[in-house]
């Protein structure tokens, strides 16, 4: 039992102060202040939008832990990252005031819109807060992303091998030039997912129709592989086929292109026969008119695969490899010469490649029949195996043309 207290009430900066002292000299005990209010944390919040060819409005929302009941402020700045202003971004800084009984405030930046819709890396700059009154920081930066991945504008060197439209002795019967805005979509398929088992290839994409990954840019067919969770894969891409719509059968075939290079990276350029859902793969044949395996970026393989005699799958093939730098550096044309019972295959009408009804066999012979297109660019798989912490995304095949002669 206390016998005697002493209560003494100071007033010191609107801080009310209770000594409590007892009888006893030196015991001394000090209550804190019931009234005394913890002070909200401020924080800003990321944000990201898709860039437009108009200017727009890209807005940051800064929030309060709680409500007060004095106005909190802040101050804030813009740091330029790969967005850079004035060119993306028009800088500001200032002070944003959030009132009493309020917990949040926004921030507005304009975004400089680009009517060219250039695809290129995704930019950013910084939000940066500071020194706050009646609030504290909490998250005092936050990242503004101007998406411009997805544009659909990606021109190209034009620069490397090209062939003639004509040819003496044969008709030009069907080309895509892709010089329109679109994919021509009454002579593509545009095939979807992962297929059985990756497409039999323990592929790790998932294909799209999306423009995100494959698109018509400045006369150029884009098949672009990204490195993002698509369909259940970490990868996406696109591949796209002329099954039921473009068949052909011999003749003179050019494609031009440029192609993608990395480890795990698989780009092919290839037919099928238009049989393969009566007779199945690989008794329908198959026509690689051009296979890059990413860790040799410098070649490319031409391969022919059949059934043979004994139900198995058969094959022949070789490389080629460049003496002028590898085949993301400028385009190549990849072609073949078809004909009866024979098929040769040329790099920048350089022959490698020679199979004939005798290689096969006769009577399992599948190449004297119609054939459709195949334009892919998978993301690992058995034979390229995958990509690894080098392997550089997005990756991007670029086709000039597709031309069939006969």
């Amino acid at each position: 039992m206390i016998p005697k207290k002493i209560l003494s009430i100071l007033s010191f900066c609107g801080l009310i102060i209770l000594f409590v002292s007892c009888s006893k000299k030196g015991d001394t005990t000090v209550v804190p202040p019931t009234n005394v209010e913890t002070p909200p944390v401020v924080s800003v919040m990321d944000v990201s939008q898709p860039i437009t060819a108009a200017n727009t409005t890209m807005q940051f929302y800064v929030n309060l832990s709680k409500s007060t009941t004095k106005a909190a402020t802040v101050d804030y700045t813009l740091i330029d990252e790969t967005a850079v202003s004035p060119k993306d971004y028009t800088n500001t800084s200032g002070t944003l005031t959030i009132p009493a009984g309020q917990v949040q405030a926004t921030i507005d930046v304009q975004i400089k819109g680009d009517p060219t819709n250039l695809r290129r890396a995704n930019i950013k700059f910084v939000l940066q807060l500071s020194k706050p009154v009646q609030c504290t920081i909490g998250t005092a930066n936050a990242s503004g992303t101007i998406l411009t991945q997805d544009g659909t504008n990606l021109p190209t060197d034009n620069g490397g091998y090209s062939t003639p439209n004509s040819y003496a002795g044969y008709t030009l019967v069907w080309s895509d030039e892709f010089s329109g805005t679109s994919i021509d979509l009454n002579a593509w398929n545009q095939e979807l997912g992962n297929g059985t088992g990756g497409w039999g290839n323990n592929e790790l994409e998932s294909y799209t129709n999306s423009t995100k990954n494959n698109f018509v840019s400045n006369g150029n067919l884009i098949i672009e592989a990204r490195k993002e969770p698509m369909g259940g894969f970490n990868y996406s891409s696109a591949r796209m086929t002329t099954q039921n719509k473009k068949t052909f059968k011999f003749g003179r075939i050019d494609i031009r292109a440029k192609l993608p290079v990395g480890k795990g990276i698989w780009p092919a350029l290839w037919m099928l026969g238009s049989n393969i859902t009566s007779v199945s793969w690989p008794a329908c044949g198959e026509i690689d008119i051009m296979e890059l395996i990413g860790t040799y970026p410098s070649r490319v393989y031409s391969t022919m695969h059949w059934k043979n005699a004994a139900g198995a799958h058969a094959s022949k093939g070789t490389n080629y490899d460049s003496t002028s730098g590898d085949f993301s550096q400028q385009f190549h044309v990849f072609s073949i010469v078809w004909t009866q019972d024979l098929i040769k295959s040329y790099v920048d009408d350089k022959l490698y490649l020679t199979v004939s009804s005798t290689d096969v066999g006769a009577s399992n012979y599948p190449f004297n029949a119609n054939q459709f297109f195949i334009f892919n660019v998978a993301v690992g798989g058995t034979w390229p195996g995958s990509p690894d912490a080098a392997t550089p995304f997005p990756q991007r095949m670029f086709v000039d043309y597709v031309r069939v002669f006969q």
